[in-house]
């Protein structure tokens, strides 16, 4: 693929067609990616307080001992250009290899940095929707269908599991890119049954790390979580040069040395490490799903890492599995 053709305005990643509508009072992803509001009557399930995060996965009784053969690993994938998901290279051969090397899975529990909302959602729908949330892009992936259908009873463990904020049943979205273009290679015949949960905007990031230690469990029933995204974007300082920026390859680096030690306090609260991640967070729509991965990891998981660079001088295509 031609990136410069992404930088000159040729390629456009937003939202087309009506799929999305901006937050009210909410300035803050550089995505377009932007449906309005998750729509209930009932209250949040109980106070929201903010938990603490601790510098190793959620210590249980369940993780003291011997890690179980059933359970899933958790996967954050750096997507990167929907273009990956119909070009032969060496992302998508990566995916394809993990849909062929990790355990089938009952289920996948999808993450992606395309769907942010307010409240927490999670596709309900039987047969859920392709999403082509861009234009611009070649007639041969704006046709591409990504037919998996939903499931009712995946759908049912997440609202079970999640008890610190109201689930809502979404029966509109579908399937966006940040969750098919990855799938359609590690699962193309799409007979493995997929759910979306949405970003919710109206938390920060410690809720999102929190919200992925609820859902942990549903490892142990082959739910395969799933968290798509990039962790280090920033498109509006890419550039199709070569080579990338000295503070992406830093803040990379410091991820992973971040995560193989388990220090996820220092992943959730980046602020912390200054310009370097101020630059590569940029909107956070794209970091994001990696906390929910982190949160649903356990202390025996082992880390391995993937796709290991930074393109287009902003964007990190850093994946990893843990457990």
């Amino acid at each position: 693929m031609d990136y410069s053709l992404l930088l000159s305005g040729e390629y456009k990643w937003e939202a087309v067609g009506g799929y999305s509508k901006p937050i009210p009072g909410y300035e803050g992803p550089e995505s377009a990616h932007r449906p309005g509001s998750l729509q209930s009557s009932d209250q949040d399930r109980g106070a929201l307080g903010a938990p603490e995060v601790e510098n190793t996965p959620a210590s249980t009784e369940k993780d003291k001992l011997m890690t179980s053969i059933n359970r899933m690993p958790v996967l954050f994938i750096g997507h990167g250009s929907p273009m990956n998901a119909i070009e032969d290279n060496e992302y998508s051969r990566t995916w394809k290899d993990l849909g062929k090397t990790l355990p089938t899975p009952k289920a996948v529990l999808c993450i992606s940095a395309h769907w942010e909302t307010r409240g927490t959602g999670v596709t309900a729908m039987a047969r859920p929707r392709t999403i082509h949330d861009f234009y611009g892009f070649p007639r041969e992936l704006n046709e591409m269908q990504y037919p998996a259908p939903g499931s009712s009873e995946l759908v049912d463990l997440v609202k079970k599991s999640v008890k610190s904020i109201e689930v809502t049943e979404d029966q509109e979205w579908g399937f966006d890119h940040g969750s098919w273009s990855v799938l359609c290679c590690m699962y193309p015949d799409a007979s493995i049954p997929v759910v979306q949960l949405s970003l919710n905007r109206d938390l920060p990031e410690e809720f999102h790390y929190a919200l992925g230690r609820e859902l942990e469990p549903l490892r142990e029933e082959g739910i395969l979580i799933l968290g798509s995204g990039n962790m280090v974007h920033n498109l509006r300082l890419a550039s199709y040069e070569g080579g990338s920026y000295d503070w992406a390859t830093a803040f990379d680096a410091s991820l992973k040395k971040w995560i193989l030690a388990g220090e996820h306090e220092q992943v959730v609260h980046y602020e912390r490490y200054g310009k370097p991640a101020e630059l590569s967070v940029n909107s956070a729509e794209h970091y994001l799903p990696l906390l929910y991965v982190l949160g649903a990891s356990v202390k025996d998981d082992e880390v391995e890492f993937y796709n290991e660079q930074v393109m287009m001088g902003s964007i990190s295509m850093r994946s990893v599995k843990l457990g």
